[in-house]
């Protein structure tokens, strides 16, 4: 059963707050509860002096485009954030590095970089999901990684405290940082190398040939539902076990990739969640690998 949110008081801001916002429009399998307060800050700032006045024992969750996100129906406890336009810059610094908001899309970053003719960061063209994202998830794909590209992360603390940490501070694994709870990364600095922006273009074009053939983009999905285990895929792992096309009410594992799941309709966001402990308990008894999420999933069940 969920908990009722505990009644919270919050300093003023010049943003926007939002109480018993509704999640669901804003994340890509379109289900789940709401945010019991959801903050927009107007500039990093704001933020910052939000952070720092709000009590501490209020939990604080950072959303970005909600692509690769769970929120379970009984909604999400204390404040989410949602970084707006004031975000979502994309600077050139210098020849091969750009200086990016931490609500800048893949698609703004990777055309950007395009342009300036910096290579080697087309893939976070395939990539839903914002620079906050990418930076706290280690994101990848066609063989690279953020770590690969990231100099440095502009976050702030949920202490309110800004600090600029090195690729190193961050601590990657695949598909994972020792980014501290609660903090929300404001921008982040990327490097590639200097290459011709029609190369650039033509890997771009390839990498979002290759996503549109092989991958459910039109659906309402989460993308890449679990982590590749060492040594196996993890959509031959799901289709071995005989999941591919799998439902569960609304839910639905992807005959396209049986590594998405899918909501065919009005599926909950439990029924989508339990499609996929229900797909890891086929797999563990089929091959005896234990399926890990990489699907983030949030807030309280109904």
């Amino acid at each position: 059963m969920g908990r009722r949110p505990v009644v919270i008081d919050l300093p003023a801001v010049r943003g926007r707050l939002t109480e018993r916002a509704p999640l669901a429009p804003l994340v890509w399998f379109k289900a789940g509860g709401a945010a019991q307060w959801l903050f927009e800050p107007q500039d990093a700032d704001d933020l910052a002096a939000f952070l720092r006045d709000c009590d501490p024992a209020v939990p604080v969750m950072p959303l970005g485009l909600g692509s690769n996100l769970i929120v379970r129906d009984g909604g999400v406890p204390g404040v989410v954030v949602r970084l707006g336009k004031a975000f979502a810059q994309v600077q050139r610094i210098d020849a091969t590095t750009l200086r990016c908001g931490g609500g800048a899309s893949g698609i703004l970053v990777s055309s950007t970089a395009r342009d300036a003719g910096i290579g080697g960061i087309e893939f976070l063209r395939s990539i839903p999901g914002t620079v906050g994202g990418f930076v706290r998830m280690n994101g990848g794909a066609y063989g690279r990684e953020v770590k690969d590209v990231l100099v440095e992360a502009e976050v702030v603390l949920r202490s309110g405290e800004r600090r600029t940490l090195s690729l190193g501070q961050l601590g990657y694994t695949y598909r994972h940082s020792e980014l501290p709870p609660g903090a929300v990364v404001v921008a982040a600095t990327f490097r590639g190398h200097a290459a011709e922006p029609a190369a650039i273009a033509a890997e771009m074009d390839r990498i979002a040939a290759e996503r549109e053939a092989s991958q459910p983009l039109r659906s309402k999905t989460g993308g890449s539902t679990f982590k590749n285990p060492p040594g196996h895929k993890a959509w031959a792992l799901i289709d071995a076990a005989g999941c591919r096309g799998l439902t569960r009410g609304d839910a639905q594992v992807s005959e396209k990739h049986c590594n998405f799941l899918l909501n065919l309709g009005t599926a909950s966001a439990a029924a989508i969640e339990a499609l996929g402990e229900e797909v890891r308990d086929k797999v563990k008894a089929h091959s005896g690998v234990t399926l890990e999420w990489e699907i983030q999933r949030v807030g309280v069940a109904k």
